[in-house]
């Protein structure tokens, strides 16, 4: 099974077109260890031939550019594409606005929890992926299920999915009530365990997160690889760096460091690889000189980037 990370930053990427933060502007700059990402997203094959992608985000164009194995092959007809599946973690913008993207009345199929399949269907836009050609398929929490492409046909990779702390999308809030509670824990977000025939152990895709509870301590330990929700460093990061007045929490995004962080919660299991994805412009684990890149690493964590392989 080959895993590739064609998208490692959160939601507006890396740099943000509105961004002027220091991080941001060292990217622009071309500042050695600083490197730019496109938003959330990955890919992921059985076979070398067919893939699936987690998550369709705002630059799968430029990814599936930058990406061979997911553009056309050469003998293939004139219309075609080696993309068999989207798989949904959640509603956010950053995660379902690339389906748009994938128009073009292209076969393939997509597969949702009940509530981001709901959020399509409100949302008459997406109609312009025909259901009759772009068939959607329910994602089933607690139950293993065998990704098939538009057609029925196996792709060879495996999912079960769960729940994980999160917070309903952002454009689905209610405005205006100080006192709403947007968290949620039961599957408008959720984490993925991906295998496949004759891969050795078991990736887990888990980019949005707000907290790490035993339930998904269970989950992740002895996984081959975890790919973990790294939005922010700190809670408050986005306030001290004067671009937003959210924190990470507040956003449904768990921070890597602190007592409460990702990088304590998880420090006791035993896991493979441990890669942080969906990281925020402000993250300054984005520079790969600074402190906080240091000791992401000496903790045991990778920090993704664009281009990232592996294989299991």
């Amino acid at each position: 099974m080959r895993v590739k990370i064609i998208g490692s930053a959160a939601g507006g990427g890396f740099p943000q077109w509105n961004c002027n933060y220091r991080l941001s502007r060292a990217a622009r700059a071309g500042m050695p260890g600083v490197h730019s990402r496109t938003q959330s997203c990955i890919a992921v094959s059985a076979d070398g031939a067919g893939w699936v992608l987690f998550n369709a985000s705002p630059d799968v164009r430029q990814q599936i550019a930058q990406t061979p194995e997911l553009q056309p092959a050469a003998d293939a007809p004139p219309r075609s594409t080696p993309i068999r599946a989207v798989v949904l973690t959640n509603a956010d913008v950053d995660h379902i606005a690339g389906l748009l993207s994938l128009r073009e009345r292209q076969p393939f199929a997509i597969y949702a929890t009940a509530q981001v399949l709901a959020t399509l269907a409100a949302n008459s836009i997406f109609n312009v992926l025909d259901p009759a050609i772009v068939p959607r398929r329910l994602l089933a929490p607690t139950e293993e299920l065998a990704i098939r492409d538009a057609d029925g046909h196996e792709t060879g990779v495996v999912v079960d999915v769960f729940p994980v702390p999160g917070k309903i999308a952002l454009y689905l809030e209610q405005r205006g009530d100080p006192s709403a509670d947007f968290s949620s824990d039961t599957g408008d977000t959720i984490g993925v365990r991906i295998t496949g025939a004759g891969s050795r152990g078991a990736v887990f895709y888990i980019p949005g997160c707000a907290r790490i509870d035993a339930s998904l301590r269970t989950r992740v330990r002895d996984a081959a690889c975890l790919l973990l929700d790294g939005t922010v460093y700190t809670d408050d990061e986005m306030i001290v760096a004067r671009v937003g007045q959210k924190t990470g929490a507040r956003m449904g995004h768990i921070a890597m460091s602190g007592e409460a962080g990702s990088i304590a919660g998880l420090a006791d299991l035993r896991i493979g690889r441990r890669i942080f994805v969906h990281i925020n412009n402000t993250n300054p684990v984005l520079d790969e000189n600074s402190a906080e890149h240091a000791a992401v690493k000496a903790a045991g964590w990778e920090v993704a980037s664009d281009g990232m392989e592996m294989e299991f």
